[in-house]
């Protein structure tokens, strides 16, 4: 019920015109304005506080959504925020929020949060420094844009005397939220992609016959379905626990699998398409773009895979079937 009301705003609001008028220096404040009247932005947040009191299971489809749109503003992460600030005593800021995973103290005692996302829009960040919550005040740092075309993300810069104390020692909850919204928003863009290649191979035609008849593009499709798919059942495990923050194992998995898929789903997509595939105008890399920002986004899959595999090296399980089956939703063998 939320997904389908969320998406028909997405489909009105989140268009390739809007998104290119936001990255160009427009106001998403339509996309925010809407989700947040509805009440979206408390999906996470208990009944008992005005809240839709969601599991994480049920949130996926939502971030899964989030990233089929490509949508230009952190909805994600300020969900996020409210669910990670519940034990603060802290409410949530006005306006948006977005999440640091790995932010960095320099010899000064400044503060600098490198790629941070939407880190060139957004007003609060919620940041993991050396596992302390932190809620910065993005008007306060320095911001530096990350350089890439058509991207939000920057690094910010915090000086000493504009660093809040600590508010819990929850911050690697941060980085493991912020890792899971992007595997599941990398699973929705990958659905996106495959949905604009399957249509376009149908209705490309050559010798007579549409492209998608050929042998050798039903391959590679076979072969980008299987990897969209799998991205796709990946996502799903970051939010199968029963907690209200994503598992880090599982998440790890997540993160790592649905990144691996993301240069031979985009590269084939490319392809496919042809020289249209490679054009500005053409809404193709409104998410391809995404992909790639994303799977390196938290860490790519190299630094999750090390993650998973000192995890299967220092288990007690007592085979690596055991420990697939049961390590990711924390149950023993």
């Amino acid at each position: 019920m939320f997904t389908e009301a969320i998406e028909a705003i997405l489909r009105d609001r989140a268009t390739p015109e809007a998104i290119r008028a936001i990255e160009n220096g427009g106001t998403p404040a339509s996309i925010w304005s809407a989700v947040e009247e509805a009440g979206f932005l408390e999906l996470l947040t208990p009944e008992s506080a005005g809240g839709a009191g969601l599991s994480m299971s049920a949130i996926a489809p939502i971030f899964r959504a989030f990233g089929r749109y490509a949508v230009p503003v952190p909805l994600a992460q300020s969900i996020a925020a409210r669910a990670l600030l519940r034990d603060t005593g802290v409410a949530a800021p006005a306006g948006t929020t977005t999440l640091a995973g790995a932010c960095r103290r320099r010899e000064d005692g400044s503060l600098e949060a490198p790629q941070v996302p939407f880190g060139m829009t957004c007003d609060h960040v919620l940041a993991n420094v050396d596992g302390d919550l932190l809620l910065l005040d993005a008007a306060r740092a320095e911001r530096k844009p990350c350089g890439v075309h058509g991207s939000l993300s920057g690094t910010l810069s915090w000086r000493f005397d504009d660093i809040p104390a600590p508010l819990a020692a929850n911050g690697e909850e941060v980085l493991l939220f912020s890792a899971a919204i992007h595997a599941a928003a990398i699973a929705g863009a990958m659905d996106r992609v495959f949905a604009m290649t399957l249509q376009y191979c149908n209705d490309r035609s050559q010798f007579g016959k549409s492209i998608g008849k050929f042998q050798a593009v039903q391959h590679q499709l076979s072969v980008m379905a299987q990897q969209v798919a799998s991205a796709g059942m990946a996502s799903e495990l970051a939010f199968s626990g029963a907690g209200a923050v994503p598992e880090r194992l599982a998440t790890a998995i997540a993160k790592a699998r649905t990144s691996m898929a993301v240069p031979l789903v985009a590269s084939t997509a490319h392809a496919l398409h042809g020289a249209i595939g490679v054009t500005a105008e053409y809404d193709l890399q409104l998410f391809t773009r995404r992909l790639h920002e994303w799977r390196m986004a938290d860490g790519s899959e190299a630094f999750w895979n090390r993650m998973v595999g000192n995890a299967a090296l220092t288990q007690e399980h007592a085979t690596i079937a055991d420990f697939v089956r049961t390590a990711p939703y924390g149950m023993a063998a």
